[in-house]
């Protein structure tokens, strides 16, 4: 009976071990999820009133479109890990100007790992465009280039701004345009540097001398970045005038 009394005593212990561990996880997982980078108030303020393109929110996604002369190609692109979907919005207004669809998914927990295969319902939302790009600022770069490893048939080309690929896309038909700032502190550039044997070899690489790591986005200075030495909307034309040669 004491031994009984004994192992009844040893089981509700480790039960109640593994329930503290897990609701410590939990707690910690929510406490790191709603601790993110916020979009600039004024940056989206600014955008409402920008009279040649318009916004469109979907449950899923952010719509950037031109009010005219609207191309045949448009960008997905996946948000960097922990930042508001909203924040590239003002990037992304400059390639609107221009006569290209651009669509921001809003990802689970604003985490791009969550949601890798955003991009297949968006494009079966747009039938009447004919050609796809895809990119993605840092976690969402990565997330990007993997959703492009198996569905390079839909798209056109992948674009990665402070991010590098972690599979192989060496061998598919696939343009690559990949940007980073000089400045750029968060960007493991050893993994970067490892990242393009990952690449087609003729892909593009742009270098933004006195970039940082944030500046693609409107949500404030990003933890562990270099100090940039241009200003935030000069990262942003630099990169729209990357963009846009790439298009063509």
């Amino acid at each position: 009976m004491k031994h009984y009394s004994n192992s009844k005593k040893k089981l509700y212990l480790i039960l109640t071990t593994i329930g503290v561990i897990l609701a410590g996880l939990i707690l910690t997982f929510f406490i790191y999820i709603n601790n993110y980078y916020h979009t600039e108030p004024l940056a989206m303020a600014f955008l409402k009133d920008n009279q040649t393109i318009s916004l469109t929110y979907k449950k899923d996604y952010l719509v950037l479109a031109p009010k005219e002369n609207i191309q045949d190609t448009a960008l997905v692109f996946y948000p960097g890990g922990k930042v508001e979907y909203t924040a590239y919005a003002p990037m992304l207004s400059k390639l609107a100007e221009a006569g290209y669809i651009c669509i921001i998914p809003k990802m689970p927990f604003n985490l791009a790992v969550f949601n890798q295969d955003a991009a297949t319902p968006i494009m079966a939302d747009f039938p009447e465009i004919k050609h796809w790009y895809l990119g993605g600022h840092s976690l969402g770069g990565a997330m990007a280039a993997s959703y492009a490893s198996t569905h390079s048939e839909a798209l056109e080309g992948l674009i990665l701004l402070g991010a590098y690929s972690t599979k192989d896309l060496s061998q598919l038909p696939l343009k690559v345009l990949s940007i980073y700032g000089s400045e750029d502190k968060v960007l493991n550039k050893a993994n970067y540097e490892e990242g393009k044997a990952f690449l087609p070899n003729d892909f593009t690489e742009l270098c933004i001398e006195g970039g940082n790591h944030a500046y693609y986005g409107e949500y404030g200075e990003q933890e562990g970045d270099g100090h940039a030495t241009i200003t935030s909307e000069e990262q942003k034309r630099l990169t729209v005038e990357a963009i846009l040669e790439f298009f063509h």
